[in-house]
Protein backbone atom coordinates (compact mmCIF):
# COMPACT_ATOMS: atom_id res chain seq x y z
CA UNK A 1 0.00 0.00 0.00
CA UNK A 2 2.84 2.35 0.85
CA UNK A 3 4.42 1.56 -2.62
CA UNK A 4 1.00 2.59 -4.34
CA UNK A 5 0.93 5.51 -2.52
CA UNK A 6 4.74 6.66 -3.15
CA UNK A 7 3.71 6.14 -6.85
CA UNK A 8 0.51 7.82 -6.76
CA UNK A 9 2.72 11.13 -5.03
CA UNK A 10 5.02 10.62 -8.00
CA UNK A 11 2.29 10.78 -10.44
CA UNK A 12 0.42 13.84 -8.93
CA UNK A 13 3.74 16.00 -7.82
CA UNK A 14 5.95 15.05 -10.22
CA UNK A 15 8.40 18.29 -9.45
CA UNK A 16 8.33 17.86 -5.74
CA UNK A 17 9.23 14.02 -6.27
CA UNK A 18 11.97 15.25 -7.91
CA UNK A 19 13.15 17.98 -5.64
CA UNK A 20 13.48 15.02 -2.75
CA UNK A 21 15.25 12.99 -5.43
CA UNK A 22 18.07 15.13 -6.53
CA UNK A 23 20.15 16.92 -3.74
CA UNK A 24 23.54 17.22 -4.97
CA UNK A 25 25.59 20.28 -4.93
CA UNK A 26 28.61 20.25 -7.80
CA UNK A 27 31.79 22.18 -6.36
CA UNK A 28 33.55 23.16 -9.74
CA UNK A 29 36.47 25.05 -8.28
CA UNK A 30 40.58 25.59 -8.09
CA UNK A 31 43.22 24.52 -5.28
CA UNK A 32 41.45 26.53 -2.98
CA UNK A 33 38.35 23.80 -2.90
CA UNK A 34 40.76 20.88 -3.40
CA UNK A 35 42.57 20.94 -0.33
CA UNK A 36 45.50 21.50 -2.11
CA UNK A 37 49.00 21.06 0.65
CA UNK A 38 46.31 20.32 3.28
CA UNK A 39 44.81 16.66 4.48
CA UNK A 40 42.18 15.13 3.14
CA UNK A 41 38.78 15.81 4.57
CA UNK A 42 39.96 19.32 6.27
CA UNK A 43 39.28 21.82 3.23
CA UNK A 44 36.11 23.77 3.18
CA UNK A 45 34.54 21.82 0.87
CA UNK A 46 34.45 18.59 2.73
CA UNK A 47 33.19 20.68 5.88
CA UNK A 48 30.52 21.79 3.93
CA UNK A 49 29.21 17.98 3.73
CA UNK A 50 29.90 17.45 7.15
CA UNK A 51 27.78 20.89 8.16
CA UNK A 52 25.04 20.04 5.46
CA UNK A 53 24.28 15.86 6.87
CA UNK A 54 24.34 17.77 10.54
CA UNK A 55 21.98 20.49 9.16
CA UNK A 56 20.32 19.31 6.16
CA UNK A 57 20.23 16.03 5.81
CA UNK A 58 20.02 14.45 2.33
CA UNK A 59 22.29 16.61 0.00
CA UNK A 60 25.67 14.88 -1.23
CA UNK A 61 27.97 16.86 -2.29
CA UNK A 62 30.70 15.96 -5.21
CA UNK A 63 34.34 18.51 -5.33
CA UNK A 64 34.93 18.56 -8.64
CA UNK A 65 37.55 20.70 -8.20
CA UNK A 66 41.31 20.60 -9.71
CA UNK A 67 44.19 22.57 -8.69
CA UNK A 68 45.37 24.48 -11.31
CA UNK A 69 42.00 25.29 -13.05
CA UNK A 70 41.51 28.17 -14.74
CA UNK A 71 37.96 29.10 -15.86
CA UNK A 72 38.56 28.00 -19.49
CA UNK A 73 39.51 24.45 -17.50
CA UNK A 74 36.28 24.71 -15.83
CA UNK A 75 34.28 25.98 -18.90
CA UNK A 76 35.39 22.84 -20.41
CA UNK A 77 34.58 20.61 -17.56
CA UNK A 78 31.50 21.65 -16.59
CA UNK A 79 28.76 20.24 -19.57
CA UNK A 80 30.10 16.48 -18.36
CA UNK A 81 29.50 17.25 -14.84
CA UNK A 82 25.96 18.57 -15.61
CA UNK A 83 25.23 15.36 -17.66
CA UNK A 84 26.30 12.94 -15.35
CA UNK A 85 25.51 14.17 -12.29
CA UNK A 86 22.33 16.56 -12.41
CA UNK A 87 22.80 18.53 -9.65
CA UNK A 88 20.58 20.99 -7.68
CA UNK A 89 23.13 23.03 -6.98
CA UNK A 90 26.36 24.53 -8.74
CA UNK A 91 29.05 26.04 -6.91
CA UNK A 92 31.82 27.44 -9.26
CA UNK A 93 35.13 28.98 -7.60
CA UNK A 94 37.24 29.48 -10.36
CA UNK A 95 39.55 32.82 -11.37
CA UNK A 96 42.16 32.97 -9.56
CA UNK A 97 43.96 31.11 -11.77
CA UNK A 98 43.52 33.55 -14.67
CA UNK A 99 44.74 36.34 -12.79
CA UNK A 100 47.64 34.79 -11.85
CA UNK A 101 48.58 34.04 -15.22
CA UNK A 102 47.92 37.34 -16.34
CA UNK A 103 44.58 36.27 -18.53
CA UNK A 104 42.59 39.10 -19.86
CA UNK A 105 39.27 39.92 -18.05
CA UNK A 106 36.89 39.76 -20.81
CA UNK A 107 38.56 36.02 -21.20
CA UNK A 108 37.36 35.44 -17.51
CA UNK A 109 34.15 37.02 -17.60
CA UNK A 110 33.13 35.14 -20.90
CA UNK A 111 33.90 31.85 -19.16
CA UNK A 112 32.44 32.26 -16.36
CA UNK A 113 29.40 33.59 -17.80
CA UNK A 114 29.24 30.49 -19.97
CA UNK A 115 29.61 28.20 -16.54
CA UNK A 116 26.52 30.34 -14.73
CA UNK A 117 24.16 30.02 -18.15
CA UNK A 118 25.20 26.52 -18.22
CA UNK A 119 24.06 25.38 -14.85
CA UNK A 120 21.09 27.59 -14.88
CA UNK A 121 19.85 25.63 -17.91
CA UNK A 122 20.07 22.82 -16.35
CA UNK A 123 17.95 23.17 -13.51
CA UNK A 124 20.45 23.91 -10.99
CA UNK A 125 20.65 26.87 -8.68
CA UNK A 126 23.94 28.89 -8.70
CA UNK A 127 26.53 30.09 -6.15
CA UNK A 128 29.26 32.37 -7.83
CA UNK A 129 32.24 32.90 -5.36
CA UNK A 130 34.59 35.22 -6.07
CA UNK A 131 38.53 36.12 -5.73
CA UNK A 132 40.65 39.10 -4.98
CA UNK A 133 44.03 39.59 -5.98
CA UNK A 134 46.65 41.55 -4.31
CA UNK A 135 47.18 45.44 -4.85
CA UNK A 136 51.14 44.77 -6.66
CA UNK A 137 48.58 43.64 -9.55
CA UNK A 138 47.69 47.79 -9.83
CA UNK A 139 44.98 49.53 -8.91
CA UNK A 140 42.71 49.15 -12.08
CA UNK A 141 42.85 45.60 -12.65
CA UNK A 142 42.38 44.37 -8.78
CA UNK A 143 39.31 46.57 -8.96
CA UNK A 144 38.04 45.63 -11.99
CA UNK A 145 38.52 41.43 -11.50
CA UNK A 146 36.93 42.28 -8.16
CA UNK A 147 33.76 44.14 -10.02
CA UNK A 148 33.48 41.44 -12.02
CA UNK A 149 32.03 38.85 -9.85
CA UNK A 150 29.57 41.47 -8.74
CA UNK A 151 28.36 42.08 -12.46
CA UNK A 152 27.97 38.56 -12.98
CA UNK A 153 26.01 37.75 -10.32
CA UNK A 154 23.73 40.90 -10.81
CA UNK A 155 22.87 40.60 -14.20
CA UNK A 156 22.69 36.85 -14.16
CA UNK A 157 20.49 36.99 -10.90
CA UNK A 158 22.34 34.06 -8.88
CA UNK A 159 23.55 34.46 -5.08
CA UNK A 160 27.35 35.50 -4.85
CA UNK A 161 30.21 35.36 -1.82
CA UNK A 162 32.56 38.31 -3.34
CA UNK A 163 35.64 37.08 -1.47
CA UNK A 164 36.32 32.87 -0.67
CA UNK A 165 39.47 34.54 1.62
CA UNK A 166 37.64 37.71 3.42
CA UNK A 167 37.51 35.68 6.82
CA UNK A 168 41.25 36.03 7.12
CA UNK A 169 42.55 37.77 4.42
CA UNK A 170 42.58 41.39 5.99
CA UNK A 171 43.45 40.65 9.50
CA UNK A 172 46.65 42.05 10.87
CA UNK A 173 47.67 38.39 11.33
CA UNK A 174 46.84 37.30 7.71
CA UNK A 175 50.06 35.46 6.76
CA UNK A 176 49.19 33.17 9.55
CA UNK A 177 46.93 31.72 8.02
CA UNK A 178 48.71 30.87 4.63
CA UNK A 179 51.05 28.48 3.75
CA UNK A 180 54.29 29.31 2.95
CA UNK A 181 53.89 29.88 -0.60
CA UNK A 182 50.93 32.86 0.84
CA UNK A 183 48.56 31.84 -2.03
CA UNK A 184 46.81 28.38 -0.22
CA UNK A 185 45.27 29.18 3.07
CA UNK A 186 46.44 26.58 5.63
CA UNK A 187 43.96 23.96 7.06
CA UNK A 188 42.90 26.09 10.06
CA UNK A 189 41.53 28.63 7.45
CA UNK A 190 38.66 26.53 5.91
CA UNK A 191 36.43 26.46 8.95
CA UNK A 192 36.46 30.59 8.15
CA UNK A 193 35.98 29.85 4.20
CA UNK A 194 33.30 27.92 5.13
CA UNK A 195 31.79 30.10 6.84
CA UNK A 196 31.97 32.93 4.48
CA UNK A 197 30.13 30.37 2.05
CA UNK A 198 27.63 29.45 4.50
CA UNK A 199 25.57 32.35 4.63
CA UNK A 200 24.76 32.89 0.72
CA UNK A 201 24.14 29.61 0.12
CA UNK A 202 21.85 28.22 2.81
CA UNK A 203 18.94 30.33 1.41
CA UNK A 204 19.42 27.63 -1.94
CA UNK A 205 19.12 24.73 0.12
Amino acid sequence: MAQCSGALLALALPGAWAATKRRKLVVVGDSLSAEYGIGRGEGWVALLERRLAEQRPGYEVVNASISGDTTAGGRARLPALLKQHQPSHVLIELGGNDALRGMPLAHTRDNLLTMLRAARAAGARVLLIGMQVPPNYGAAYTRDFAALYTELAKTEKVALVPFLLAGFAGRADADSWFQADRIHPLAKAHPLMLDTVWPALKPLL
